[in-house]
Parts: structure tokens; C-alpha cells; sequence
């Protein structure tokens, strides 16, 4: 059990460094929030798949999307309830390096992206934070594979990258558990919680928690 001193004092040292967003404490766990149940996943038969407003639909099995390119990503993650977790490392696909090495090609029509998971929920995001080096497209969090209460075996991940004041950070329910599929797409449409009625932007610095 984490110090409750210790966890005050780094509270405040990321406070006093700018990176603890307003509204949000620190903590050392890793809260577990999500609705309905952690689905069960066969492998054998999980599909990836990218569609919509792309020159080509794409489609992995579990062996072909490991074979994908891969990027390690240290960041700071923020949940709407409040938590922050800082310095994860995360490591899966980038979209953007997908999309770099000709592998995913938008077309210009292309605006927004629909996360889509297991038992039909969705989160949306602008093309523009998708293709920022602070969303990735994860299967590992701090060199294990993710859980499946954390998203096994893929989570759309998106946080802070301290070194990085230019990119958007959005409260961490903007990245999909148990993903199974990206749709690009010319107009904007809600996902889940945005039709719920959380923020349909969600950035972290704004306090965007509610629409």
C-alpha cells in the first residue's frame, strides 16, 4: 500500500511541474472502470479492422496486427473520475506510424475516427489527436501485456506527454477497452459516454468533464 506522505508529496512535485491537470489527484494504483462485464476474448478468432473513409479497408488477425510496426510510449494518463497515473509506458501501434509507413491512407474526406469495441461501444475522436504521437493502439503497459479489466488484448490509450506541450490531451475514456476497430469518418458522431452526456471533447486542462 502505496504512502499516503508519499503520495502527497509527488502530488505536489507534479503540481508544482505542471503536469497534474486541475480537478485531479495522483494515484499510485490503477483504477478499474468500465460499463458492463470484461468480455472473454478467443484469439483465434479476433479480427482488427480498419474502415470508412480510408483508400483501403484493412483487416489483421491477432498474429498479423503483432506484426505490425510497434512504438513505446511513456505517458501520463487522466480519468474523468478524477485519478491521474503518471509516467505509464504503454507499447502497441501508432496510427500515425500506420499511416506514415503507407500502411493505413486516409482519404481527405477523413475528419473523425469512431473507436469501436467488444459488446458494441464506441468513443470518438477528432483524425487529429488520432494521428497524434500521444494515442496509441496498445497491447502492453509497463512491459506486460494489458489485463483484461485494462482492455486485453487492444486499448486505444491517449495521455499527456509532458515533452510535449504541442498535442491535445484528452481524459483517458477517449482511448476504447477491448478495441476491435477504427471507422473514419467525414462527420463527427458521440460515442457511449458522449451521448451520456460527458464532454464530447474531453480536454483534460479545460476541466472538460460534462457537456
Amino acid at each position: 500500500m502505496a504512502n499516503p506522505q508519499q503520495r502527497k508529496k509527488e502530488q505536489k512535485k507534479m503540481q508544482k511541474e505542471g503536469r497534474l491537470p486541475p480537478g485531479q489527484s495522483l494515484t499510485k494504483k490503477f483504477p478499474v472502470l468500465h460499463y458492463g462485464s470484461v468480455p472473454e476474448v478467443d484469439l483465434s478468432e479476433w479480427v482488427f479492422r480498419i474502415w470508412g473513409e480510408v483508400e483501403e479497408e484493412r483487416r489483421w488477425t491477432w498474429e498479423e496486427f503483432n506484426a505490425l510496426p510497434t512504438r513505446e510510449v511513456k505517458m501520463d494518463v487522466h480519468c474523468v473520475t478524477r485519478w491521474s497515473k503518471f509516467d505509464t509506458v504503454w507499447k502497441g501501434v501508432s496510427v500515425k506510424g500506420l499511416v506514415e509507413e503507407g500502411i493505413v491512407k486516409p482519404l481527405p474526406s477523413a475528419n473523425f475516427v469512431t473507436q469501436h469495441a467488444a459488446g458494441g461501444y464506441t468513443t470518438n475522436l477528432p483524425l487529429d489527436i488520432i494521428m497524434q504521437d500521444n494515442f496509441l493502439l496498445a497491447t502492453h503497459l509497463d512491459g506486460e501485456p494489458i489485463t483484461p479489466d485494462h482492455g486485453y488484448p487492444l486499448r486505444g490509450v491517449v495521455g499527456h506527454m509532458p515533452e510535449r506541450e504541442d498535442m491535445k490531451t484528452v481524459y483517458f475514456w477517449k482511448g476504447a477497452k477491448w478495441l476491435r476497430g477504427l471507422e473514419f469518418r467525414t462527420e463527427d458522431k458521440k460515442g457511449f459516454w458522449e451521448e451520456a452526456g460527458y464532454h464530447n471533447e474531453g480536454d483534460v486542462w479545460k476541466e472538460q468533464r460534462r457537456a
